[in-house]
C-alpha cells in the first residue's frame, strides 16, 4: 500500500498499483492511498515501503519493486502416514539446521583471509562518506522552511539558513529510544503542527510511524506499528495504512482532534495483486470522513495513476495503444474512463520517471537511451519546453513540493560516482540553476560512455561505463558488471561511496540495462519477462562481450554483481558462459526459480507468475524456467568464484533454496577441478555469508558497510590472485 501526495508527483507511479485511494482538498491537493503498490519509494519523499520494498539496498525512482515473501522451511516428502511426515519435517529441519552451522562455522573460518582488507576499504568507505553525506540530504520545503534528514535526525531551517547550518533539532531516533532504527519518510501536516515519521530496524520488515506535535518543544503524539504509508488529509487527520505478511489490506484514517479515535476507512477485497491492473478511489479532504469514491473500476491491461489540479484529473495511464503511459485528463466530476482526453504522448522508447503538477506546470523527468531529460508542460500558453539535463546523470530524486503553488521545482541528480547535485527550475526563468554543493575532496576525472550491444535477436541493449580517465592500458584494468532485469525495475544507478572509490582505484564498472529492467519502458519489461526471460541472459552475454571487444578489461579481469531477482540472470550467464568472468557476488539472489514458482502455498507465487510464468498449469512454461533456472543447470565445469551474501531471516527470498545452490555449486566446481588437477585448473572460492541480522530490504548505511567492504575485499582477492598466477608462469618460464 502507498500513500502520497499530489505535492510529491506521480513518482513511482509509473509502474502497476492495483489499488490506490485518493482525496482532495479545497487546495487542490490530491493525496493517495495505493493499495499492493510495486513501486519503490525514495527516501524522506514517497512513503512506499512494505512488502514492496526493495530488491537492491535502493531501489531508484520510477521502479516496480518485486513482492517475494517465502517460507525459510523446507518442504517434507509427502508421506502419507501422519506420523511419518512429521518425522521427515523434523528431519528435514535438522538438516536445515545443520548445513546452516556447517556454513557459518565454514565462513568463520575464511573469512580471516579478508580481515586486513576489508577493514582498509571500510576506513576508505567512511572517509568518503564524510565528504558525500550531507550532499544527498532530499529536502522537503514547506513555504519559508526546510526540514531534511541526516543520521537520525530531522531538522528543521530557514530556506536561506539551510547551508548555514542554522537549524532546530526535532527528532532523534537515539534520543526517543530509537537508536537501531533509521528514519524512511517525513510527512509535515498542512499548518506544520504535526509531522509523522517512519522508522524501520534492518531486522524487521515493518515500520512504525511516530507523530510529533511540533512547536518550542516538539513531543511524542502517537506511536502506531506496523504502518506501511501514511498522509496528511488535513490539518489534524492522518490517513495510513497497515501491514501484515508484507501485504497491506486496510486504509485508516486517526485523527488528531480534541476527540482523538482511529477508523478503518477502506479494506481491499481483491487479493490479486496484479500488477497490469489499478484503481483509484477519491476522498474530499474538505470532507475526510465521507467514504471514498472511485474513478474508474479496474480493466484489464490498463494501469492508472492520477493527479489533481483545479477541477480536472490528471491521469497518467497505459490506455490506448501503444501500451506505453501517457498523460490524459477528465473533470473531476466524471473521470470515468470515456472521459479521458489526450494531454501528452511519450516519444518510443521513452520512459516517464516521476511527473510532478504545480498550479500553472506539469514538470516530467524522462529517461531515452539512458539520458534524462525534462519536458514541461504550460497550462497557461498551452506549450512544452524540453531541458536536457547534465550528461553524467543517471538518476534523480524530487524533492517534496507540500506547496503546489511554488514557481521552482526542486531536485537532485546524482549517477554511481556522482554525489547528489541539487538543482531548481524556474519556470518563470524557463532555466535550470545548479545548487550550491559542498564539493567532494576528490578528482575523479571520471568519465561517462554509453554504448548499445547488439543481443542474440539483434536487439540493441543501453550500457552505461564509468571509467578514470587518467587510466591506461584498460584492458588490464578490472570490470564489475552490475545486472538486474526483472519486474520492469531500472538497475539502481543512484550514487554509491563504494563506487567512487573502485574508479580511484582503477575499476571500470558498466551498467547492463537488459531487457526484464524497465529503463526503456512498460515494453522493455514485458520483452524480458515470462517466455522472454532468457532474452535477458542473451542480453547480458552481449553487453560482456562488446565491453571486452571495445578493450573495457578482459574475463580474468570482470567480476559481475547482482541482487535478488538479479540473481537469476548472474546465475544463469555463470552456468552458460562461465569463461566470460572470473568472479561473481551476489546479495540474497533469487537462484531457485523452478522449486519456487511450484509451491503454491507460499503467499506471493501466485502473483509473481507475471513475471516468471505458472509451471504448474504449464509444462512447456516448466520446461522453459528449467532451461534458465540457475538451481537446475548447474553442471560439473569450471566455475568463477562466487560470494553470495545471505539473510537467516529473509522473509522473501527463501535461506534454503541459497544453500541448496551453494552446496550443488560448490560439488560441481570441485568435481571439475578433481577432473582436470593434472591440468593445472584453479578451485574456485564458493563462498555463503550469512547474516544473522538484517533482512531482504533496505538497510541504513553504517548497517551495510561491513557487508560491501567483504564484497569489495573478496573481488580484489580474486583479482590478486589472477595477476600472481601470471607473475608465476612466467617465472616459470
Amino acid at each position: 500500500m502507498k500513500v502520497r501526495t499530489s505535492c510529491v508527483g506521480l513518482q513511482n507511479l509509473l509502474q502497476r498499483l492495483s489499488f490506490s485511494v485518493r482525496y482532495y482538498s479545497k487546495h487542490n491537493h490530491l493525496q493517495t492511498i495505493c493499495l499492493y503498490s510495486k513501486i519503490k519509494p525514495k527516501k524522506c519523499q514517497i512513503l512506499d515501503w512494505s512488502g514492496s520494498t526493495c530488491t537492491q539496498r535502493t531501489v531508484p525512482p520510477g521502479s516496480i519493486v518485486p513482492w517475494r515473501f517465502f517460507s525459510c522451511k523446507q518442504e517434507g516428502t509427502k508421506i502419507p502416514s501422519k506420523r511419518k511426515q512429521n518425522t521427515s519435517i523434523i528431519t528435514s529441519e535438522l538438516s536445515y539446521k545443520n548445513l546452516l552451522k556447517s556454513e557459518q562455522e565454514n565462513w568463520n573460518y575464511i573469512s580471516a583471509r579478508y580481515k586486513a582488507m576489508t577493514k582498509r576499504i571500510k576506513e576508505k568507505l567512511e572517509q568518503l562518506h564524510k565528504y558525500t553525506f550531507s550532499s544527498g540530504s532530499p529536502r522537503i520545503r514547506f513555504g519559508e522552511n526546510v526540514y531534511f534528514e541526516e543520521n537520525g535526525c530531522i531538522f528543521l531551517s530557514k530556506a536561506d539558513d539551510v547551508d548555514e547550518g542554522n537549524v532546530d533539532i526535532l527528532f532523534s531516533t537515539e534520543d526517543l529510544g530509537f537508536s537501531d532504527a533509521f528514519i524512511q519518510r517525513i510527512r509535515i501536516s498542512p499548518d506544520q503542527i504535526y509531522m509523522a515519521i517512519s522508522l524501520k530496524s534492518e531486522n524487521s520488515e515493518e515500520a512504525t510511524c511516530v507523530i510529533m506535535k511540533l512547536g518550542h518543544s516538539p513531543v511524542v503524539e502517537k506511536v502506531i506499528p506496523n504502518v506501511f504509508s501514511f498522509e496528511w488529509a488535513t490539518n489534524d487527520v492522518l490517513y495510513y495504512t497497515s501491514q501484515k505478511n508484507l501485504k497491506c489490506q486496510n486504509v485508516f484514517m486517526t485523527t488528531f482532534t480534541n476527540q482523538k479515535h482511529t477508523k478503518l476507512v477502506y479494506t481491499e477485497q481483491d487479493a490479486s495483486n496484479s500488477k497490469t491492473t489499478s484503481e483509484v478511489w477519491l476522498v474530499d479532504c474538505r470532507h475526510p470522513f465521507q467514504l471514498p469514491a472511485l474513478v474508474q473500476a479496474r480493466t484489464q491491461g490498463v494501469i492508472y495513476h492520477i493527479e489533481h489540479r483545479n477541477d480536472e484529473l490528471y491521469i497518467l495511464t497505459t490506455y490506448g495503444e501503444p501500451a506505453e503511459y501517457k498523460l490524459m485528463k477528465a473533470p473531476v466530476a466524471s473521470g470515468g474512463m470515456e472521459n479521458w482526453q489526450l494531454v501528452y504522448a511519450l516519444e518510443e522508447k521513452t520512459k516517464l520517471v516521476d511527473l510532478e503538477m504545480f498550479s500553472d506546470h506539469c514538470i516530467m523527468f524522462l529517461k531515452n537511451a539512458g539520458h534524462l531529460y525534462l519536458s514541461v508542460i504550460c497550462f497557461v500558453s498551452h506549450s512544452v519546453q524540453s531541458i536536457k539535463l547534465p550528461t553524467w546523470a543517471c538518476e534523480f530524486e524530487l524533492e517534496s513540493h507540500p506547496e503546489h503553488t511554488t514557481s521552482t521545482c526542486y531536485f537532485q541528480l546524482t549517477s554511481p560516482v556522482h554525489p547528489p547535485k541539487r538543482f531548481a527550475y524556474s519556470f518563470k526563468e524557463n532555466n535550470l540553476i545548479e545548487q550550491a554543493v559542498q564539493e567532494v575532496p576528490i578528482i575523479t576525472n571520471c568519465h561517462t560512455t554509453r554504448l548499445l550491444a547488439k543481443s542474440k535477436d539483434e536487439t540493441l541493449v543501453p550500457i552505461t561505463v564509468f571509467h578514470n580517465m587518467n587510466s591506461k592500458e584498460l584492458h588490464r584494468k578490472p570490470l564489475l558488471v552490475h545486472v538486474y532485469g526483472a519486474y520492469g525495475i531500472d538497475l539502481n544507478m543512484s550514487f554509491k561511496e563504494e563506487k567512487l572509490m573502485l574508479i580511484e582505484e582503477g575499476w571500470i564498472l558498466a551498467y547492463c540495462h537488459v531487457r526484464g529492467g524497465g529503463e526503456l519502458g512498460l515494453s522493455w519489461h514485458k520483452d524480458g519477462c515470462q517466455h522472454n526471460k532468457l532474452k535477458g541472459l542473451h542480453d547480458l552475454k552481449a553487453c560482456i562481450t562488446l565491453l571486452h571487444e571495445l578493450g573495457f578489461s578482459q574475463p580474468k579481469y570482470t567480476a559481475l554483481a547482482a541482487a535478488s531477482a538479479g540473481g537469476v540472470l548472474a546465475g544463469a550467464l555463470c552456468n552458460a558462459d562461465p569463461e566470460l568472468i572470473r568472479a561473481m557476488v551476489l546479495q540474497a539472489p533469487f537462484v531457485d526459480v523452478l522449486n519456487t514458482m511450484m509451491k503454491t502455498h507460499l503467499p506471493l507465487t501466485i502473483e509473481e507468475q507475471e513475471e516468471w510464468g505458472n509451471p504448474l498449469a504449464d509444462e512447456k512454461c516448466m520446461k522453459y524456467i528449467k532451461s534458465y533456472c540457475p538451481y537446475q543447470n548447474i553442471k560439473t565445469q569450471c566455475y568463477p568464484s562466487v560470494f553470495i551474501t545471505a539473510y537467516e531471516n529473509d522473509q522473501r527470498i527463501p535461506l534454503t533454496g541459497v544453500l541448496r545452490y551453494v552446496q550443488k555449486l560448490r560439488k560441481a566446481a570441485l568435481d571439475h577441478a578433481s577432473r582436470t588437477s593434472k591440468k593445472g585448473n584453479w578451485i574456485p572460492n564458493i563462498i555463503l555469508d550469512i547474516q544473522a541480522n538484517g533482512s531482504h530490504c533496505e538497510s541504513s548505511w553504517e548497517d551495510s558497510l561491513n557487508e560491501v567492504a567483504r564484497h569489495l575485499a573478496f573481488l580484489n582477492k580474486e583479482l590478486e590472485e589472477v595477476c600472481h598466477l601470471q607473475q608465476h608462469m612466467k617465472s616459470c618460464k
